[in-house]
């Protein structure tokens, strides 16, 4: 299960600290939550099609991500999900109402979607659904070492232990700043893992 999801829950908190590091501010601590759910909304559905397909309808993992996954109803909820125009127009009428957390939880939204852009290569999401079924084909990937994952995961973890150090003054809660710490913990340990697996994998 670990080998499969890696990426994915690696991926999901990055998305949350690096927000929190972009849009939080000492003086408005009370966003701090609204940012993370942000950050990590538009993965939510593919976590849930995950348990569901593992633990419900006990599919082989290749049949998870190479058949299920792609199915049109699973992509178009993860595409939902991703829409940055639906999260500009959800942006849009919060401002003309004045609701300032939920304008923060929407451009924390697609602050996630503009992460995932440069980062997916041919399981990219449908960005701009429901106006455009357009994917924009990266040639890098944060998982898939064909297409630099390696290196990408790489910078991906420098980033957000950046951004730990930014944003630990200003989370003010011991239950943040310990999911903080255990977050970086579970990169370090899962980028040894990963590491010395390819070097065994190499060696043989």
């Amino acid at each position: 299960m670990l080998l499969a999801v890696y990426p994915l829950t690696m991926k999901t908190p990055s998305h949350a600290i690096i927000n929190l590091a972009i849009l939080g501010r000492t003086q408005h601590s009370e966003f701090n939550l609204l940012i993370v759910m942000g950050g990590i909304l538009p993965d939510i559905p593919i976590f849930f099609f995950y348990f569901w397909a593992k633990y419900v309808a006990r599919m082989p993992e290749a049949k998870i991500w190479s058949e299920a996954y792609y199915e049109p109803f699973v992509q178009n909820i993860v595409a939902l999900f991703h829409s940055m125009p639906l999260a500009a127009i959800g942006w849009l009428i919060a401002d003309y109402f004045g609701w300032q957390s939920i304008q923060i939880l929407f451009l924390s939204i697609i602050l996630h979607s503009l992460g995932d852009l440069p980062v997916h290569n041919d399981d990219a999401h449908r960005h701009f659904f429901p106006f455009s079924n357009y994917r924009f084909i990266s040639p890098i990937s944060y998982w898939d070492r064909k297409h630099y994952g390696s290196i990408v995961s790489l910078v991906e973890m420098l980033l957000v232990l950046l951004s730990t150090y930014r944003v630990f003054g200003f989370v003010n809660s011991y239950i943040g700043k310990t999911l903080l710490i255990l977050v970086n913990c579970f990169y370090l340990v899962g980028a040894l893992f990963f590491y010395v697996r390819s070097l065994f994998k190499f060696m043989s």
